[in-house]
């Protein structure tokens, strides 16, 4: 199948109904994860197969992959559907940059990239086989009619599977993050609700948004995979505290206290240093869904 969707970026993309996201996307947070970009997928590359064998992505199957960011869900996507086609939508202009960058690197003609909301992009009824996201639709103002939006996307009996934050708990490195309360105010990062990084962890509630989104057949798997975050203590805890999340907190608090919050960050995370990496583990939601008739 040949290129039927928009590739340029922002044609096509009918407004935002996400502002505040749309802006650190196309910010700090956005360059920072293009920058970083092998970084972020060695931390998620975990993922990667249970994301994909849930979504069950065949030869010929046209897939959407939501807040696809730079792209690597995407190109894995696109491979699977060799002779289909593979669309990444994103807010974030500095990402799909990389994206496209990445895709042309490694010779893939089935694989494009559009910029918009899903809340409110036009993605044309029907057009896609199966919806997949790896942390990317964690951020909607309004969930419900996202993916609502993206199930009209999907044709009757459309598939989508995607990756989401199980309770923060489950994941090391924000039990880390927490034990910096003395020093960042950490109180409240991490908690579900949203838009954020667990606005999805309540189970009951991503039932309940998917069944109003119009999707059937919902279902919830816990999954754990560990992510490599850095070569040695110093370098993941910088890596942690010059990320969105972290560069927040720190800029919150005095120079100094920066300085003890990267020293004791560094010290917490020494015991996970093992073979020339650290590797925490992180615990998510693997949900899949059907678009009903």
């Amino acid at each position: 199948m040949g290129n039927t969707f928009d590739t340029t970026g922002t044609t096509g993309t009918t407004g935002t109904a996400n502002a505040e996201q749309a802006q650190a996307w196309n910010g700090y947070e956005g360059e920072h994860w293009a920058r970083n970009q092998d970084r972020w997928d060695a931390v998620n590359a975990g993922l990667n197969d249970p994301l994909l064998a849930a979504a069950a992505i065949g030869g010929q199957d046209r897939v959407l992959d939501v807040g696809c960011g730079a792209g690597q869900t995407t190109r894995l996507a696109a491979r699977r559907a060799s002779g289909g086609h593979a669309l990444g939508l994103d807010l974030s202009a500095p990402m799909l940059e990389r994206a496209r960058l990445s895709a042309l690197q490694e010779g893939l003609d089935n694989v494009s990239f559009a910029q918009g909301d899903a809340q409110v992009h036009a993605l044309g009824q029907g057009a896609f086989d199966v919806a997949i996201s790896r942390y990317g639709v964690l951020f909607f103002a309004d969930p419900v009619a996202a993916f609502a939006n993206i199930g009209c996307a999907l044709r009757p009996g459309g598939r989508a599977a995607f990756v989401c934050g199980a309770y923060a708990e489950g994941n090391e490195w924000l039990r880390a993050f927490a034990a910096l309360g003395d020093l960042l105010p950490v109180g409240g990062f991490g908690a579900p609700g949203g838009p954020g990084m667990f606005s999805l962890a309540d189970v009951d509630r991503t039932r309940g948004l998917l069944s109003a989104a119009g999707f059937a057949d919902i279902g919830v798997t816990r999954v754990e995979a560990y992510g490599t975050w850095g070569r040695d203590a110093a370098d993941a805890a910088g890596f942690l505290l010059d990320s969105g999340p972290g560069r927040h907190l720190m800029g919150q608090v005095p120079p100094r206290t920066r300085e003890c919050a990267r020293h004791r960050l560094t010290e917490i995370l020494r015991p996970y240093e093992r073979d020339g990496a650290v590797r925490l583990l992180s615990a998510a939601l693997l949900v899949t869904a059907v678009r009903a008739a």
